[in-house]
């Protein structure tokens, strides 16, 4: 019971600590950007794919959506609760799928979870923008960084996650040494 009680009270600081610094980074990211013509793309999408590919979905609404409303609170308040909702619901989505879907197969349910996750994202922002602005044109016009942003995000998240080794020290960190 000793043994259980304090592999439960690591597992519980890991996960705060890492939920912590992964919306750390979101909200530092959010306030640099890619300047591309008529726009800009965000690398906060690539920190909360790469979450919610590694943390629960509890963890990775808090790393999504809490930290892109922070982020966008600090640095571009309007669409503070569009980011809320729409980056907290793709990171719960990527979690959910990436952690309990295609049994052992991860790098297809990572796909598949980014996939899903970035037409929410796209279509969030889409209806979001329209609804801010009170544009539909505004919003159309905005659709293709919408997308480049979301892909890149995806990509990057995926790229950290497998090939980079992200998830393997996340793993090594997370197993409990119990002396």
């Amino acid at each position: 019971m000793k043994i259980q009680a304090y592999s439960s009270r690591r597992h519980a600081a890991l996960s705060i600590t890492m939920t912590a610094v992964f919306m750390a980074m979101n909200i530092a990211l959010c306030s640099f950007s890619i300047p591309v013509p008529g726009g800009h793309l965000y690398l906060c999408d690539a920190i909360i794919c790469l979450a919610a590919l590694l943390l629960g979905p509890f963890e990775a609404f808090a790393v999504g959506g809490v930290g892109a409303f922070l982020g966008d609170l600090i640095f571009y308040p309007t669409p503070m609760f569009v980011s809320l909702a729409v980056h907290g619901l793709q990171a719960v989505v990527i979690s959910l799928i990436a952690h309990h879907a295609f049994g052992e197969h991860k790098k297809l349910a990572a796909v598949v979870g980014l996939v899903v996750g970035s037409v929410i994202m796209v279509v969030g922002y889409f209806l979001g923008k329209t609804y801010v602005y009170s544009t539909f044109e505004y919003a159309v016009i905005k659709l293709p960084y919408e997308i480049a942003q979301a892909g890149l995000g995806a990509v990057l998240g995926m790229m950290l996650r497998f090939p980079l080794g992200v998830g393997k020290l996340f793993e090594r960190a997370a197993r409990v040494d119990l002396g």
